[in-house]
Formats: C-alpha cells, sequence, structure tokens
C-alpha cells in the first residue's frame, strides 16, 4: 500500500520533487565544488580508507579495503574524474528530473561507496530520502524532464520489442 502511494499518488510526486531537488543541489554542490577547485584527489582518501580495514572492529571491511588497494587506488587518476563529474551529472540529472531512477542509483551507489570507505556525513540520510525516490520510480521524476522521456522511451521499446517478436513468430 505505502509503495503503491509512492508510485502512484500525485501528492506524493509533489514531495518526492522537493526530495529530489534537494539531494541534487546536494550532488551538484558536491561535484562542482570538487571540480571548479581543481584540486581534487580521491588517492588520500582511498589510502585513508585501506588504513582502516585492520584492527578488531575495523571501519572498512577487507573486501572493499580490497577492492580499493587492488582497482581503485591504482586507477586513482580515472577516480578522480569520475567522482566529481559523476556527483555532478547525478545532481543535474536529479534536479531536471532526467532519467530519475538512474540517476539516484548511481546516487545512492557512490553514497554507499562512501559508506564502505568508512565515512557517514551526511550519506544515511541521502540514503534513507534517495531510497523514497528510486522505490517511487517514474512519479519521482513526474514534475520534470521525465514527464516527456519516459513515455517516448517506453513507446520506442515496446515497438521494437513487437517487431521483434512479429519477426520472430513469421
Amino acid at each position: 500500500m505505502f509503495i503503491q502511494l509512492l508510485k502512484e499518488n500525485r501528492y506524493v510526486s509533489l514531495l518526492l520533487t522537493v526530495l529530489r531537488i534537494y539531494l541534487g543541489w546536494e550532488w551538484l554542490n558536491a561535484g562542482w565544488g570538487k571540480i571548479s577547485s581543481g584540486k581534487f584527489d580521491a588517492s588520500g582518501f582511498m589510502v585513508g580508507a585501506v588504513n582502516n580495514m585492520s584492527g578488531d572492529h575495523p571501519s572498512v571491511q577487507p573486501w572493499w579495503g580490497n577492492f580499493l588497494k587492488e582497482i581503485a587506488i591504482p586507477y586513482a587518476d580515472l577516480f578522480n574524474i569520475l567522482v566529481p563529474w559523476g556527483e555532478f551529472l547525478v545532481g543535474a540529472a536529479l534536479i531536471l528530473g532526467i532519467f530519475t531512477s538512474f540517476s539516484i542509483l548511481m546516487g545512492l551507489t557512490m553514497n554507499f561507496a562512501y559508506m564502505f570507505s568508512g565515512t557517514t556525513s551526511t550519506n544515511p540520510q541521502m540514503v534513507l530520502l534517495g531510497m523514497f525516490i528510486l522505490v517511487a520510480g517514474t512519479n519521482a521524476g513526474k514534475l520534470g524532464i521525465d514527464r516527456w522521456v519516459i513515455p517516448v522511451l517506453r513507446k520506442g521499446l515496446f515497438k521494437k520489442a513487437d517487431n521483434k517478436q512479429f519477426s520472430q513468430s513469421a
């Protein structure tokens, strides 16, 4: 019943729009701060996270620390581009309400990556709010560009699926 309310109620879409814009602003601001400073370097953060994967109660689980050590740190230059631009683009997409479900999924992925690395900050709050937007699906982007984009995509996808099915049965 609650999920149906999130997915279908037009008044809830107003609340979701406020949450979406708030989260979008947070992501946009975080990304733009890193981009505009020109000094963003994730390697220190990742090395710090790897250092926190030991002890009786590590704040970083070994599997995540090993991922950082073996994959992320050697490619820190790539992550120095992906992180700020990812934050900025997720924020812009959420504010505009375009590809909302995909955008919030990418935002949640980043939130979890930060939490796996041992930080808290605003990430749990952003995860909680993001989950409502993700569960709401298209209703969260109804007061945004998704209002026009999603029906076009659905029409195109179903048209291709119908053509494929027709050609297979003939």
